[in-house]
């Protein structure tokens, strides 16, 4: 038996308190969800704390399975650093990060900042225990992937990983390896699993289609009359109620093209937190959407869903295919070439519920 199994089993004695560390962006926080189910699965007491940036904390705090989550603020304490608050909140953070004894971290993201803030989590010191406790990361750079090569530095405990993997395969590697149950391919090679605390029912008879339009980044955008031809496609044949949510002045124009070219047929959602978007995407037949994260929130809901891609990304970050342990119910579409509204509403019609 290697050390680090032992080791494992030495804390498996009693219950285990593991935090995750894994800031941002939201994307990437939705695919580390189902870490969650699969260290309970192997790990049924053991108590999962989450570090993660602010914006995104109510969300995750809606993750069953996670004890506490606690937020940081490093992309707004990076722009007033040196302030006294912001030094206090840097101190809170600390105290509040500190005063749980933790007898593993992940660093599920694989960069400077969030090893720092591993590095800085009180490990356990129980006898038996190996030196420094359990700290990891990934211990190489994957395709695609986002990696810092001073991890390897910084952690002690680090993970190699495949070279070509997909992200949200690449981030249970890692925790099956750490926590020593990576022989269980039926638990982290499975369909990742994600249940979220409070949903309203879901009514299954329900005709809202929810748009997942908006993105950061503009490479990943699908042109706004693609959004109407789709609309339309979908209110003649389906008879769907379109809801479209938005957070900024270019994501309500492709709003508001919509609901000029089909009026009665959708809805402009008010601008709501990721909470509550989560509920109201929760109570949808399915969703479109660009590569973002409330496409990826769509996947970890288990939604039937077509995703878009504008580039070579759907391999590393898409809904995994049936094959590889997807849902057949949600596709990637697109890659190299943004797809036309005839592709999208064919895949629709592949993984859209009923007949």
């Amino acid at each position: 038996m290697s050390a680090l199994r032992r080791d494992i089993n030495a804390r498996t004695a009693s219950r285990m308190n593991i935090l995750i560390v894994k800031l941002s962006s939201l994307g990437d926080v939705v695919q580390t969800m189902p870490v969650v189910a699969d260290i309970l699965a192997v790990h049924p007491d053991a108590q999962i704390d989450w570090v993660v940036e602010e914006a995104f904390a109510p969300l995750v705090a809606r993750v069953e399975g996670v004890r506490r989550v606690i937020p940081i603020a490093l992309r707004r304490w990076k722009k007033t650093w040196f302030f006294h608050f912001t030094r206090n909140e840097r101190r809170a953070f600390k105290q509040t990060l500190r005063s749980v004894t933790y007898d593993v971290v992940i660093d599920c993201q694989g960069l400077v900042k969030s090893a720092l803030v591993a590095r800085m989590a009180k490990i356990g010191t129980r006898a038996g225990l190996i030196p420094y406790g359990l700290r990891g990361s990934f211990a190489n750079k994957s395709d695609a992937c986002g990696y810092e090569w001073p991890v390897k530095f910084l952690l002690p405990n680090n993970q190699a990983m495949p070279k070509r993997i997909h992200a949200v395969a690449r981030t249970r590697l890692l925790a099956a390896k750490l926590l020593s149950y990576e022989y269980r391919a039926d638990i982290w090679q499975g369909l990742p699993r994600v249940a979220f605390k409070g949903l309203p029912v879901h009514d299954a008879a329900s005709k809202a289609l929810f748009f997942s339009h908006g993105t950061t980044r503009l490479d990943n955008e699908w042109a706004k009359t693609k959004w109407e031809n789709l609309g339309a496609l979908l209110v003649k044949h389906g008879a769907y109620r379109l809801l479209l949510p938005h957070s900024n002045s270019r994501e309500l124009a492709v709003c508001d093209g919509v609901k000029r070219y089909l009026p009665s047929h959708t809805e402009i959602l008010p601008r709501m937190g990721l909470p509550e978007l989560l509920d109201v995407m929760s109570t949808c037949t399915g969703v479109i959407g660009v590569d973002s994260g409330l496409s990826h929130l769509a996947v970890a809901l288990g939604l039937p869903h077509v995703q878009i891609f504008s580039q070579d990304r759907a391999w590393r970050a898409g809904p995994l295919p049936a094959h590889a342990g997807g849902a057949v119910h949600q596709v990637a579409i697109g890659g190299a070439r943004a797809p036309s509204v005839d592709e999208v509403w064919r895949a629709w019609q592949q993984v859209k519920p009923g007949p």
